[in-house]
């Protein structure tokens, strides 16, 4: 028995030998057994509610399009000017970046685009500009060649001819010409695009009414400074001026991430006259007015915003948000809202209270979707579906809200 024991005490110390000769042998077992351990750990905290897993919320992909190419970026850049800065882009002050650099990285998939200079020519009136520029606009070109454009001066993108001179793209600017217009004896002056006086009547909607005149005759060609009277006979008139606000135009551009808008062009308000024909007692004061013209005077340049219309949300949150019974058809304006509020982190809280992925304060109102809602995603996504619903008749209308609000 003694022996037996001596035989076994010998085997042990034997292989505590031989374990201590395999690690001396072999140092990187030790690190890689750690690193192992060490992604098991880090996915067991990522799992979330009903076996899906989110994606850390430091980082976000990105899709960069410069020159044609896309590049997908993993960043954990706060601001588009942060991830830019980063890399080896090369960019010149005339280059444009959309959205503008202080836009936030909120989410995955977020798309930015470089829009390269190249050199257009500028055509005004016989006079020839060459600038370097990325805009979208004509307008917006022309001014930035240096040119001051009334509101009715045109500018168009056309291809140059080397017969002209002028290779590759150009802006032909349009100038508008100049009517000093005398509109019930008020001294206006206007610009037109028409080309007789008959057009400029139309064009400023200038309706003649039975025992109005005007000269020179309809048929008489618009020259700079023309003099154009609208004569009225046997009333009392006034004319009052006001501004016009610029109208909007909403583009949808697939070449922005969905929620994201860029101004392309700025608006600028235009002019109007409103002409009253005065009613008066018998002592001369005035009863009531009646519009009888609103010319405008000058038109409103439209604001150009272009509005990104792709959804690409990643798939770890897509299938959170299945889980917790959103519609597919809500996904962007969801997506929009969360990562706006939480980036995505179940444990985000402010100093007021709200709590979770949608900000719900008091958090404890999750509880009504179940009892795990401090840490459980879908959980929360099911509180956060019910209050869209019941506050804002669904994710459409929350979405909306915070467009206006910058909460929900």
């Amino acid at each position: 028995m003694k022996l037996l024991r001596h035989k076994i005490s010998k085997r042990y110390k034997a292989a505590q030998a031989s374990g201590k000769r395999q690690v001396k042998q072999r140092p990187y077992i030790i690190p890689i057994l750690g690193l192992v351990l060490g992604f098991i750990i880090v996915a067991a905290a990522l799992l979330g509610g009903n076996g899906k897993t989110l994606r850390p919320s430091e980082a976000h992909v990105v899709f960069l399009f410069d020159k044609g190419d896309r590049q997908v970026i993993d960043t954990k850049a706060k601001t588009v000017g942060d991830m830019l800065g980063k890399l080896p882009l090369h960019l010149i002050p005339e280059d444009v970046v959309e959205p503008s650099l202080d836009t936030p990285i909120p989410e995955d998939n977020f798309r930015v685009n470089i829009y390269r200079a190249r050199p257009v020519t500028v055509v005004d009136s016989g006079r020839k500009i060459v600038t370097l520029t990325a805009q979208k606009s004509p307008r917006v070109v022309a001014q930035n060649a240096g040119l001051d454009l009334n509101p009715e001066d045109l500018a168009t993108f056309d291809q140059g001819h080397l017969e002209e001179n002028v290779i590759g793209e150009k802006v032909v600017v349009a100038r508008a010409t100049p009517v000093s217009l005398n509109l019930y004896g008020a001294q206006l002056t206007t610009y037109t695009q028409a080309t007789n006086v008959e057009q400029f009547l139309a064009e400023k909607r200038i309706e003649l009414e039975h025992g109005e005149t005007v000269q020179p005759a309809k048929d008489t060609p618009i020259t700079p400074n023309l003099p154009v009277f609208v004569l009225r006979k046997d009333a009392k008139i006034v004319t009052a001026e006001e501004p016009v606000a610029p109208p909007e135009q909403i583009v949808n551009d697939p070449s922005l991430s969905f929620g994201t808008t860029v101004v392309r062009q700025q608006g600028a308000p235009g002019k109007k006259v409103l002409t009253y024909i005065l009613q008066t007692d018998a002592a001369g004061k005035e009863i009531s007015r009646q519009v009888l013209q609103e010319v405008i005077l000058q038109d409103p340049v439209p604001q150009i915003t272009a509005r990104g219309s792709t959804v690409a949300i990643a798939s770890d949150k897509t299938g959170l948000m299945a889980a917790a019974g959103i519609s597919p058809g809500d996904y962007a304006y969801a997506n929009y809202i969360v990562s706006r509020e939480s980036n995505w982190r179940v444990t985000a809280q402010n100093a007021s209270g709200a709590y979770g992925l949608c900000q719900a304060l008091p958090g404890s109102k999750m509880a009504s979707a179940g009892g795990d809602w401090q840490a459980n995603p879908v959980t929360q996504l099911r509180w956060c579906n019910g209050y869209a619903r019941e506050r804002y008749g669904g994710w459409g209308g929350a979405y909306n809200f915070w467009l206006n609000n910058r909460y929900w």
